[in-house]
């Protein structure tokens, strides 16, 4: 696995991290390209965000409330599984 150094640096009130285009290239990104970012197990991780076209009669507000219970019961569906 190939690594880059990189510096967090100050965009107004915000923090950024440049990319290489290489890297971009090896994971499928572009700019302009949504992404989704996570902790997880103290680290940071990036993917690109994955755009759902939602059947008709599906309201969007709906899918946003049930992914937030997803999220905050995730150990609980995660224990369900082998059930």
């Amino acid at each position: 696995m190939e690594q880059f150094d990189r510096k967090v640096t100050k965009i107004g009130n915000s923090y950024g991290i440049t990319l290489p285009a290489e890297l971009l290239k090896q994971v499928g990104l572009a700019q302009g390209d949504d992404v989704q970012a996570e902790v997880k197990d103290g680290k940071i991780v990036l993917r690109k965000k994955e755009h759902v076209t939602l059947p008709e009669g599906v309201d969007a507000e709906f899918m946003n409330i049930l992914n937030d219970v997803i999220k905050e019961h995730d150990k609980a569906f995660k224990g369900l599984v082998n059930r």
